[in-house]
Order: C-alpha cells, then structure tokens, then sequence
C-alpha cells in the first residue's frame, strides 16, 4: 500500500491553514515537502510534522522551539526529543501560570471598575 500523499491545496485545507502559512513553514524548514516541477507533496512525515507544530502552536511555543525540537529527533532519536520536550512543557507551564496569574488580576481590576461605574448610575 503506496504512502499518502498530499498536494499543497490539500494539505491546507487538512490543516486548516492558509497558504501563506504553509509556504513559511515549508521555508523556515519546519517542513519539506516532495517537489515534482512546481508542484508539491506531502507525505505522512510532513503530515506528522504539521500535526505537532500545529499542536506546539496551540500551546503557545515558539516556531523556533519547535524547529529546534523537531531537529532532535532526526540528529538524537526520539528518547532526547521526549526529554526536551518535558522541558519545554514545564517552561511553557511557568509562562502559561504567569499569563493567568496577569489574566486574572487584569479581570478583578476590570470587574472593579465596572461595579463601580454600575453603582454611579443608580
């Protein structure tokens, strides 16, 4: 059974992302797809890679922390990219609490100052 692969509409519209966003991804080397002339293909290694930086994205990572985890995996196997990834994890944890912790104080200050002009009009 022949691997699958994707043309580049169909790849973004799997992934939901523009072209644009695909075309950078594929030129800051997060990802390389199979070219035939002008076209391109993506095959499950690629697919695989737009899931994870898909997903790094979502929680907040860098494209950089992302191309330079995806680099450990071809330079140093997985079990070296599941332990960096444990510290980015936690890192982005810390960031993630502080960014609440802000959040939350921003959103007391608002409910302040909105009760209080509430309490001005009656």
């Amino acid at each position: 059974m022949p691997d699958v692969r994707l043309p580049f509409k169909e790849m973004c519209a799997r992934f939901d992302v523009t072209p644009r966003t695909l075309r950078y991804y594929e030129y800051i080397e997060l990802l390389s797809p199979e070219k035939d002339g002008r076209a391109r293909f993506y095959g499950p290694r690629e697919m695989a890679r737009m899931t994870l930086i898909l997903r790094g994205r979502r929680f907040g990572f860098s494209l950089e922390d992302i191309r330079q985890w995806l680099l450990i995996y071809e330079k140093e196997g997985t079990q070296a990219q599941m332990r960096k990834w444990i510290d980015l994890a936690d890192r982005q944890m810390v960031e993630l609490g502080e960014q609440r912790r802000q959040l939350d104080e921003t959103m007391a200050e608002l409910k302040a100052l909105r009760d209080d002009t509430a309490r001005s009009l009656t």
